[in-house]
């Protein structure tokens, strides 16, 4: 019979279990394109240190590698993406989601045994695609999108808060072993993050009506406001309500992310437009025609929306 071993209890047992909360999930975690989002997860590292136990950001850019070196939210900080991965026990790739299968291309033959490869794009189903190509046996590739965000980029755009109370979206592969994605969760929680997991199709569908589409509008909006003539415009910008306010911060975003975006997820992107132009035109008619109860039950069904994303904290 095997020998009992008796578990730690009184303040041994607290110690062991506070060395066991503060122990890192990795050694070295690579982040590649330190945004928003990506220098968001490295404060979040730095702050929390339970997440890895080195921080290496990588970037093409000399002027976004400069800022992440005086801001200091990295130990390391490179340029050559492929020497970085090399290092890593989990490379996590930031960068817009038209540049995933080229930089994946660099790292994935490069990358050790039993190491974690991660992403955070917005579209799933043409990144997945643009990876797989290069994936390898012995390395674990677990598709993520934490929904977080907001409309600045940059170095100096994240904060260790953002993915606080926020979804993170995970959509794992046929082949993703069980205990990797486990590890990846366990990585979104320590952010702060609430999760659920889909299939990358219908992670693509989701995120086209609630974040892709209405970007589309809010650069359309804006476009159109532009092309006015000219003294119809400089009172757009002089008397602007909240509304349009609210739309020009959205529109404000980062162009060539969303320019990857939208030509990405295509397909959903024109679906879910396809439906709100008919819905558009429907308040159309019943504005030309007077249908007063039209109008308030689209009202209503706003205001209700409105009041579910507080209750659910997403507000």
């Amino acid at each position: 019979m095997s020998p009992t071993v008796s578990e730690p209890s009184g303040p041994d047992a607290l110690t062991a279990s506070a060395d066991e909360a503060v122990t890192p999930m990795f050694d070295t975690l690579v982040v590649v394109g330190p945004g928003l989002i990506g220098s968001s997860v490295l404060r979040r590292a730095q702050q929390k240190g339970t997440l890895a136990r080195q921080l290496i950001a990588v970037d093409v850019s000399p002027e976004a590698r400069a800022r992440v070196e005086e801001l200091g939210i990295a130990d390391r900080v490179m340029a050559d993406v492929a020497e970085a991965a090399a290092l890593a026990d989990c490379v996590m790739l930031c960068v817009p989601v038209g540049a995933m299968g080229s930089v994946a291309a660099q790292v994935l033959p490069v990358m050790r045994p039993g190491s974690i490869l991660t992403e955070v794009g917005s579209t799933k189903v043409s990144v997945i695609e643009a990876i797989s190509p290069f994936l390898r046996p012995d390395v674990t590739y677990v598709p993520t999108h934490p929904m977080a965000g907001t409309e600045y980029s940059g170095p100096d755009a994240g904060f260790a808060t953002l993915f606080e109370d926020r979804w993170c979206l995970l959509t794992p592969l046929d082949a993703t072993p069980p205990e990797a994605l486990a590890t990846i969760r366990t990585f979104w929680e320590r952010c702060g993050a609430r999760l659920r997991e889909m299939t990358p199709a219908h992670h693509d569908r989701v995120c086209a009506i609630v974040s892709h589409l209405p970007h589309l509008l809010a650069f359309t909006i804006c476009g159109t406001a532009d092309d006015l003539a000219d003294e119809t415009r400089s009172e757009v910008l002089d008397f602007a309500a909240s509304g349009f306010r609210d739309f020009t911060r959205i529109a404000s975003s980062d162009p060539v992310m969303w320019r990857d975006v939208f030509l990405s997820n295509r397909e959903a992107l024109l679906e879910m437009l396809a439906r709100f132009m008919e819905d558009a035109q429907a308040m159309a008619r019943a504005i030309r025609w007077g249908d007063e109860d039209y109008i308030v039950d689209r009202i209503q069904r706003g205001r209700a929306i409105r009041k579910s994303l507080i209750e659910n904290r997403q507000a």
